[in-house]
This record gives structure tokens, C-alpha cells and sequence, in this order.
């Protein structure tokens, strides 16, 4: 049997590849998804995304699921709990901004209906496809990162600078930044 071509970065480890081949640039409209990954990914600052993945499951039990309305009502005390379980990261501005971002997150649902459509209307609804042919080529942040982050920190949203942003977007497949010869680039344009 034939093994299928896959972005480098993936590798071989079986959490890697398991996320690559079935989340990583899946379009995705789903707010509680989107509020997870806004989570991971601020979480992952200065970090590997490897080390995130691996405490995933920490992360969706001390953050209720990733249910923003119950995470924008943790207070003093459910910090200090998270502080104490080594399931997450335990660095206090990033608990601490997650929950601030999670209020200003339930804002953009109010005002726009969902988080999913604030973000999606950047780019009028309509996936940016890539066609990089070597890792070296995917930026670490773009023009559209850039303006999202710029609009996220004016809504006083913490933790998300235009590298994050722009690793949100590839993860969550606004953008599609598989490389062309791997199988998942083709699936996963919307």
C-alpha cells in the first residue's frame, strides 16, 4: 500500500498525523470550534503546537467543552484550580486572557451573529487557497493576519498577535495552506 503525501511539518508521531489528516485547514463555521482553537493557539505562544495538542484534553475539561459563555464567567478561584493542573499550561496571563478573550468572543456573537461570521468576513465568506509547494514558502503571518489581529486587539482581545492569527486561519481553513502535492490539499478547499 501506497503511503499518501502529507505536509512535511506533520511527521510521524500518530497525534501529528491524526490532526493533520482530519482537522488542520478543514473550513470551519462551527463557533465552539472556533473559540477552541482561539484557545490552543493563544495558549501555544512561545510554545510548540505540539506541546498544545498533547494537553488537548486538559484544555476541553477545564475549559467546560470549550463553551465560551460558561469559560467568560470563570473568576479568582477556578484560575487558581486551572493553575494547579498540569493538564494545561499553567501560565497565568494566558488563563487569564482566554477569559477575556472569551467575553469579548460572546461580543462578536452578539454583534454579528457568530464568531464564524465575523471571521469569514474578512475574506467575504470565500477560503484563500494557497498553492505552496515546500513548507519554506507558507508565511508566518499575512496582510489578512495583520488586520484581524489589529481588529481583535481594538475589541481588546489578548494573546493573538498576526502569527497566531494566521496559525487560527490555517487550522481552522479560512486558509488552505496544504501543500499542493499532499492529499488533504484538494479535500479540504471549500
Amino acid at each position: 500500500m501506497q503511503e499518501r503525501t502529507r505536509c512535511g511539518w506533520s511527521g510521524t508521531d500518530p497525534l501529528y498525523v491524526e490532526y493533520h489528516d482530519h482537522e488542520w485547514g478543514v473550513p470551519e463555521h462551527d463557533d465552539r470550534i472556533q473559540f477552541e482553537f482561539l484557545v490552543l493557539e493563544s495558549a501555544q505562544a512561545g510554545l510548540s503546537w505540539f506541546t498544545i495538542l498533547k494537553r488537548r484534553e486538559g484544555y476541553r475539561r477545564l475549559y467546560a467543552g470549550f463553551d465560551a459563555e460558561q469559560v467568560a464567567r470563570f473568576d479568582e478561584s477556578r484560575i487558581l484550580e486551572m493553575l494547579q493542573d498540569a493538564g494545561i499550561i499553567r501560565n497565568r496571563k494566558k488563563i487569564e486572557s482566554s477569559i477575556n478573550n472569551a467575553q469579548r468572543f460572546l461580543e462578536i456573537q452578539e454583534q454579528y451573529g457568530s464568531f464564524s461570521d465575523y471571521l469569514w468576513g474578512f475574506i467575504d465568506g470565500k477560503q484563500v487557497v494557497n498553492h505552496f509547494t515546500r513548507l519554506t514558502e507558507i508565511p508566518a503571518n499575512t496582510p489578512l493576519s495583520d488586520t484581524i489581529s489589529k481588529d481583535l486587539k481594538q475589541r481588546g482581545f489578548r494573546f493573538l498577535g498576526s502569527t497566531i492569527i494566521y496559525a487560527h486561519l490555517q487550522a481552522t481553513g479560512l486558509v488552505n495552506d496544504h501543500l499542493v502535492d499532499c492529499f488533504r490539499h484538494k479535500e479540504c478547499i471549500e
